[in-house]
């Protein structure tokens, strides 16, 4: 077996995620603002925050990758900073858990589930878009 060979640190790709993650933290906390949550009601502003970032990291990721753009810079920053900053598996779990004990299983256990059920679809849905939406067309 080869042995492994350490990543070179890279300040600047440090500096991209550090801006990318200033910029994300507040867009998140904007929608907070805006979309009030019932007390001890389903969790929409983190619901959907979560899903737009899924989708969202799905259509970058898929144009990123499938297209072989190179990214030093551009996929640390918007993929790790800004949306690892917008979107947030930490308040989905403290969410869940507080409404879980505050006794509203159903609501608890459909957000869960359906945080995860409706991202991986979205996220799928994402891939899905980018791949028709940036398909070489046949020449007529």
């Amino acid at each position: 077996m080869p042995a492994m060979r350490a990543k070179h640190f890279d300040l600047s790709v440090l500096v991209a995620i550090a801006v990318g993650g200033a910029l994300g933290a507040p867009a998140r906390y904007e929608i907070a603002l805006t979309v009030h949550d019932a007390q001890h009601g389903f969790p929409w502003a983190t619901f959907w925050t979560n899903i737009v970032g899924a989708f969202v990291l799905a259509v970058f990721l898929t144009t990123i990758v499938e297209r072989d753009t190179p990214s030093r810079h551009g996929r640390p920053f918007f993929a790790i900073g800004f949306l690892g900053a917008f979107t947030t598996f930490s308040t989905l779990a403290t969410e869940t858990v507080l409404l879980l004990k505050g006794a509203h299983v159903a609501v608890g256990l459909l957000y869960l589930f359906g945080s995860v059920a409706v991202g991986l679809a979205v996220a799928l849905l994402g891939m899905l878009l980018t791949r028709f939406v940036t398909a070489p067309r046949p020449r007529t």
